[in-house]
């Protein structure tokens, strides 16, 4: 059993029972979390494909798993290329490897494509994460982890790899720019550093067009800490963010309001809505795979 007290506000849960001192109204959760699968190296990267099944990460052993529908959980792509970020996109799983690029592979595991390996003629750090917008572009990010030393870009920056293949350096002002993830009208981009505590928006202008950054909200801090930032997240149809953090997940309003945060076993690192009705959130979180049912429902980009 796992415990947690926590301020008004902020509601916990154990892997046996739910507790909160203040549920969101509409979001949830409705359910326990629930360990669906343990022992894995570290877990990270996962993508819903709409139809139920679930891809997801295990960075140090380099895999890719699927779990499918039935909860069945088989290697799905080895070597993966140290894969971290995934997202599905027509039929394609979308994969940030950490070996150096960003690729794609069909879904039936046997035809792997690269998608962008190189900027100005020099390997990309260590692709982190991504999202797909309905340009059929890609946001992705490359900070500083697994990265070669010196680090190939010399900074750690994020990126847009449009539609016809076009690379374009978009944000180099953030330190470990880590998860990245579109507003469900796609006017807005978020970033999610790994080593500053707060998370920033840009007004989207157009494909790989943005405004100036500015500063979303400031992340809650364990205890005793005041440095931590974030790692993975996802997105509502509401836009309410779940931003994967030390204390949890937290979850952010489009307005930047922290409204709770989901505990889970262990620290979490991505998280995606899947499941029969898109209202399971799956979390992945160091040696686990987790899920908990919610009220809301995941916002489903382009060719989920």
């Amino acid at each position: 059993m796992y415990k947690s007290a926590f301020a008004a506000g902020i509601f916990c849960l154990t892997t046996i029972s739910l507790c909160f001192a203040e549920p969101i109204a509409g979001i949830g959760p409705i359910g326990e979390v629930r360990t669906l699968q343990k022992d894995f190296g570290f877990t990270e990267g996962a993508a819903s494909d709409g139809v139920g099944n679930l891809y997801f990460t295990d960075i140090p052993n380099n895999r890719i798993y699927r779990r499918t529908p039935d909860g069945t959980i088989a290697v799905f792509l080895e070597p993966s290329g140290h894969t971290n970020g995934t997202m599905v996109r027509d039929d394609r799983l979308l994969i940030c490897q950490m070996d150096g690029q960003l690729a794609s592979v069909s879904l039936s595991g046997d035809d792997l494509q690269v998608l962008a390996g190189k900027y100005q003629n020099e390997r990309f750090n260590a692709p982190n994460d991504l999202v797909c917008d309905h340009y059929g572009g890609v946001y992705f990010t490359d900070p500083r982890y697994r990265a070669p030393t010196p680090w190939p870009q010399k900074v750690e920056a994020v990126y847009y790899l449009s539609a016809d293949n076009v690379v374009t350096r978009l944000i180099d002002d953030i330190i470990a720019p880590n998860g990245v993830i579109l507003s469900p009208n796609e006017k807005t981009l978020y970033v999610v550093p790994s080593m500053e505590t707060k998370l920033y928006a840009y007004d989207v202008l157009g494909p790989g067009k943005i405004g100036e950054k500015r500063v979303l909200c400031q992340f809650r801090q364990p205890e005793g800490e005041d440095n931590q930032g974030g790692d993975g997240l996802t997105i509502d149809e509401h836009g309410n963010l779940y931003v994967t953090t030390k204390l949890g997940v937290q979850v952010i309003s489009p307005k930047g309001e922290i409204l709770g945060i989901i505990e889970f076993p262990e620290h979490p690192a991505n998280a995606t809505f899947g499941g029969p009705k898109g209202k399971t959130l799956f979390v992945t979180a160091r040696t686990g795979l987790y899920s908990v049912e919610m009220s809301v429902r995941g916002h489903q980009f382009p060719g989920e």
